[in-house]
Parts: C-alpha cells; structure tokens; sequence
C-alpha cells in the first residue's frame, strides 16, 4: 500500500506538472514527469525542514540546477502545502508566484534563482562549502545536508567542470546531488551531443558515484540513504529516468521518452494532454487536484517533519545554552550584522595602486569579519587578496578552519559558488580576479543581482594601463557592462549592482566600507595595477574620501560658479587634477573636480545634492579609460566626454596614456575644444 500510494504522490505531481504547462500553453512538461518520482520521495521521506519556520538556518537545502522543470518544483510545493492550486494554475501569468524558471523564495520552499543552466548545482555546492565553514566553528550541531537536482543540460554546461572539480577535491560529503538522465534535450537526443563517460567522470573527481532506474522508489530510496551515508565525498545519484514518464497518445498507447515532450505543451506534441491524466488517475477536465489519500499523506510527513525540527530545535537549544558565546556569535553572522569597524585607521601608502589599497583593507578585516570568506581565480598574489590568505589559511579536504578557497582558474565557477555561500546565510563571500575576466562571470552576476544577494567582487587591472599584458587583458568595455546593471533594477526597486571604481588608495577603503555594508546587492570593486597619485586633501585626506559614500562627490572647488566640471573615477581623476592645474594657471578657468566610484549610488541621492555636485548648466568634461559611454550620463547634455573606443595595445602603461591622450595636456586640449 505505501508504494502504491507512494507512485500515486509521484502521478499527483507528473499531472500537476502537465496541466500547469497545458493551461499556459507554455513550458516543459517532459522532465518534471520524469523527475516527479526524485523530488517526491526526497520531500516525503529525507529532506529535513520544519513547515512552520521555512528559514530555520539548520534545514536542509534543495538547490534546483534545472530551472525550466520549475514545474516539477511548483507541483512537490503544492503536495506540501507551499503553493495553492490557484497559484500552480496561473503557471508563467503576470503577478504569479510560479514563474517560468523558479525565483528564490525560501518561504515556498525556492532555495535558488535558476535558470541558466549549470549556475544552479553551483549554488548549491557553494552552500555546501558555506555549511562546513560554519560546522568547523560551531559543531555538527549546524551541520545539515545539501540536495541538488541537475540534468543533462547541467553536465554539459562548462561549470560543471569547475563546480565538480571544487566538490571533489574539498570532500564535500554533506553534498547528494540527483542527475536526472533521460537522454533527451530539448532539440535533440543526448547521444546527438555527447557519450562521455559521466559516472567515470565523476568519479575521477572523486565523487561517490550510483547509478540507479530513476523512477524506482525503492532504487532511489536505497541510493539516497547510501549517499547519506557517505560523508566524505559528494555524492551523485544517476538516475535514469523517462522523459514524459506516463504520457499517452490519443490511442491510449505510451508516448514516452521523445524530444518534443522536453518543451511543448502535450496538446501541442502527438501527445494527448486527455490521455495522460486520465492514465495517471486525474481528471483531464479539473486536473489542478491533490488527491484526497495523498493530501492525507502528505499532512501526516509534514506533522513529522514539524516534530522532527522540533526535537532538533530542543537540543540546539540546549547547545546555545552551554554555548552562549558561540551561540550568540553564530545568531549575529546569521543576521548579517557586522561587527564594529574603524575604518579610518587602515594604513594606507601614499600614492598607490588601488589593488594593492584593497589588499591593505583585506588585511585589516582579516579575524575582526570572522565569517568573511575570500576567493580568487589563481591570482592571489596579483589581485593582492594574498593579504588576506597570509592571515588564514585555504581551505583543504576536511579542513575548513581557515577562511580562503583557492578556486583555481574557474571565474564563473568561482563567482557562482560565492552566491551560494550567500544563498545559504552567515557568510561574507568575497571573490577576486582581473577585470577583463569579468566577461566570464557575467551570468553569475545577473542572477546574483536578480536574487539580491550580497557578494563582494573584487576586479583588477581595471584598464589598459594592464599595458605590457596587452589587449586581452586591457578592459575597455567592461566598466560599461557593470554600469548597466547598475541601473538595472532589482525586484525591491534598488540598484542590481554597487559598481566602485575608487581613485585613490583612501577612496579605495570607502568604496570597501560600502561593499561590505551592503546587503541589497552584489558589489563590484575595480581597482587599478599601476600606482595612482593621491587626490588633494585640505586636511584629512580619509575624510574628504568619506564622501564617496554618496556615489559622486567634490574632490576640488573653485570660487564662485566653475567655468567647467571635470569628472572622472578611479585612475582618471589623478590625471583631472594634473589638468586643472594648467587650466586654472595658465587659462584662468575655475574648474572643479569631481570623483564619481558610482554613478548607480549618486543617482539615489536627492537631485539637490546631484545639481549641487554636477549642475546642469556647467559644461562638464568626462574622462574615461573605457567607453565613451560609460560617463555620458554624467557629463549631460552640455558635455563631451574622452574616452577609447578600440582595444588596446602592448605597451608600458605611461606610453600608452600617451598615445591614447590620457594626460594633462590632452584633458587641457580638449577642455579648450569643449569651451569653444
């Protein structure tokens, strides 16, 4: 009878699935059919959770890699009582809270934002990596397990690669991850793609590996408990499964197993929609049904599960009360409070790289952010996040003690893990590499923005002045990219990014104070190789940078109404000062300088303060190491900006500022253009 009722779950979700995608004539009905039978004895029978308190910071987490059988996802929810039938109806409508690739919604039960492949099952083994830093400094008591749900398309994409590489060598044995092989993809059969070995491949990773019929109960029940069992490697399940498991022609014969199950609507395939719930027990004409022996079913898990977390939530009681100290620093990392930091007694050398102001910071907040984690991309010792590592140690098999992942040279894997950690809770992640390999994270960045997660991106060798390395590794278009998310805005109506290009090395510990202090985004650092000159300073040159705060701010006046504003970020505002020099001197012009980290932050401001730092009716001139485009909103109307608007060259960085016109007299020379 339990196994009976157990497939009758399963067939409960396989229609919920199929009719949500036959109401919007819209998604992918094949694979959240096939895949019913995973999610629906992981939910009912291990996943560890308590119904009535869906953040408790000790559950378990499922991260969903295939995001397009959200369906599947939305369907278990439903058996769970997470979504109403309503809402499952109104699949992918404007206002649902079932859209067409799940958005992270803990309260539901959505640990994860998914949609580009591959991001997902990386998300949930930075999680992974979170929990066991967490566990090394609090105990098992914290510890819990990491599920994910990855299919074909997952393994093929590139991440894949890095994030099990990462798993691997780190044992992560709190990680079971299902990898739903149905050997179909959404235009064509996977043996069309590939026949690589997966389970070999896996395996030389160091996985513990099975591979089981995927829409076996007892196979998968038995599968997951030897996965369980083991802790110290990640575990993978392949579970062979059929893609549209239960689907029927109109005939009443088996339509399984076929690609275009994988994205259409039944109604839209040979299939027939009327057929298949009737096979499956439901009613094609009201198919948004639970059924009555299952939603008893599902009450009864769902009464354990609540006692379960209950017992579990007693003994870590008693573990806070013989633990204060621990207990009460675990609650303030899980709520995201910082711990006090004065900021204005960093030490920072006269006249720096920006890069090397950064590592400065990271050195500082090395054991006073305890629940900081740093990565880099196989540049520590040139991203300079080595200032951090010397005060810590990497992370290592069984070992995560210290505070450091050595993520090799994997950026998107990289940037994709830090978000899980974020995902998960109690951690800062930080991770680092140079500036033109940005371009590889940019997926990453884009859901991390969309799910509003703080991570810290420290960016390197911010321009051509790379120079020698030459011109793959110069960013020119880069900065212009991060801008446009930072204009981009959230779901909360903020700015997706907090992209900082600080000027100086002192500007460069602001721009830090406000990554780290901010929670509604993830933030981007852009920092320079060479050595900038310190921008003027009336008396505390720390002070005076404090303004940044404000996303643009007044590094030197003049008397009265300027004749011209000069505008830049980062390395350029060093060579605006140099100018304005000659221009006051030798011209007679009042000019006025302003730095501007953050073009996204200074339009929050008040537009009094906007006007009174950038007025409207001064010609203002942009200087830029990118695109043009990447000052424009800045300047206005009334200006012009100098920017590059080609790739760079190999060369000494002070020859190319030459031949690119990034000097004093070039900022002099185009000042007296723009003035006439």
């Amino acid at each position: 009878m339990a196994n009976n009722l157990s497939l009758r779950a399963a067939d409960n979700i396989r229609i919920l699935s199929a009719a949500m995608v036959e109401k919007a004539q819209s998604g992918h009905p094949g694979g959240p059919m096939g895949g019913a039978d995973f999610t629906h004895i992981l939910y009912s029978e291990f996943l560890e959770y308590d119904p009535s308190d869906m953040h408790w910071p000790l559950r378990d987490r499922f991260f969903l890699d295939a995001g397009h059988m959200s369906a599947m996802l939305y369907g278990q929810q439903a058996l769970l009582g997470n979504f109403t039938l309503e809402e499952i109806s109104n699949f992918r409508q404007w206002g649902s809270p079932t859209p067409g690739h799940p958005e992270v919604d803990v309260e539901r039960g959505i640990e994860n934002t998914s949609g580009p492949l591959g991001l997902g099952h990386a998300f949930g083994i930075g999680a992974a990596i979170a929990e066991r830093f967490l566990a090394q400094r609090f105990g098992e008591e914290v510890a819990h397990k990491t599920y994910i749900y990855i299919s074909d398309g997952g393994v093929q994409e590139e991440i894949s690669q890095g994030a099990g590489r990462i798993a691997g060598f780190l044992g992560l044995g709190n990680i079971v991850m299902f990898y739903d092989a149905n050997d179909i993809q959404l235009s064509t059969e996977v043996d069309a793609v590939t026949n690589e070995d997966t389970a070999k491949k896996y395996e030389s990773w160091h996985w513990h590996v099975q591979t089981v019929v995927g829409n076996d109960h007892d196979a998968l029940r038995a599968a997951i408990k030897a996965a369980i069992a083991e802790t110290d490697r990640p575990s993978l399940i392949i579970g062979k499964t059929i893609m549209g498991k239960g689907v029927k022609k109109e005939d009443g014969s088996a339509f399984e197993g076929e690609v275009e199950l994988h994205g259409k609507p039944l109604g839209q395939s040979k299939a027939s929609f009327t057929k298949t719930i009737e096979g499956l027990g439901g009613d094609p004409n009201n198919p948004f049904q639970i059924f009555p022996d299952v939603a008893e079913y599902y009450a009864g898990i769902l009464d354990q599960k609540r006692k379960a977390a209950a017992e579990r939530k007693a003994k870590f009681a008693s573990w806070e009360q013989a633990n204060p100290a621990q207990a009460a620093k675990l609650s303030t990392w899980l709520s995201g409070k910082l711990p006090e930091i004065n900021w204005g007694e960093i030490a920072q050398k006269e006249n720096d790289a920006t890069r090397n102001a950064s590592g400065n910071v990271l050195a500082y907040l090395a054991g006073k952010v305890e629940n900081l984690i740093v990565a880099s991309a196989d540049l520590s010792n040139s991203d300079k996040t080595d200032s951090f590592l010397k005060k810590t140690t990497a992370f290592t098999k069984g070992d995560f003690s210290g505070s450091f992942l050595q993520a090799g040279v994997a950026e998107l894997t990289m940037a994709a893990l830090s978000i899980g950690m974020s995902l998960h809770g109690g951690v800062i992640p930080v991770c680092a590499t140079f500036f033109a390999f940005s371009d590889y994270m940019k997926p990453a960045i884009r859901v991390a923005a969309l799910m509003e997660k703080q991570v810290i991106f420290v960016w390197t060798h911010d321009a051509f002045r790379v120079g020698e390395d030459g011109p793959t590794h110069q960013p020119i278009e880069q900065e212009a990219q991060l801008r446009l998310l930072e204009q981009l805005k959230n779901h909360s109506g903020k700015n997706g990014v907090l992209a900082l290009r600080p000027a100086d090395s002192h500007e460069t510990t602001i721009c830090w104070k406000l990554a780290l202090e901010n929670q509604d985004s993830p933030s981007g650092l852009i920092l320079s190789r060479q050595n900038i000159n310190d921008l003027p300073a009336a008396s505390s040159r720390f002070a005076e940078a404090s303004q940044a705060e404000r996303g643009a701010y007044i590094v030197q006046n003049c008397a009265g109404t300027p004749d011209v504003i000069l505008v830049a970020n980062g390395s350029e505002v060093a060579t605006l000062v140099a100018g304005a020099k000659i221009l006051s001197e030798e011209k007679g012009l009042k000019v006025r300088i302003v730095s501007a980290p953050s073009e996204g932050l200074f339009r929050t401001q008040t537009v009094d303060y906007q006007e009174t730092v950038l007025p409207s009716n001064v010609p203002t001139f942009g200087l830029t190491a990118g695109l043009p485009v990447t000052l424009r909103g800045l300047v206005g109307t009334r200006g012009k900006v100098w920017g590059l608007s080609h790739f760079g060259y190999s060369a000494p960085y002070k020859v190319l500022d030459e031949k690119f016109g990034f000097t004093a007299d070039n900022v002099v020379a185009q000042v007296v253009s723009l003035l006439g």
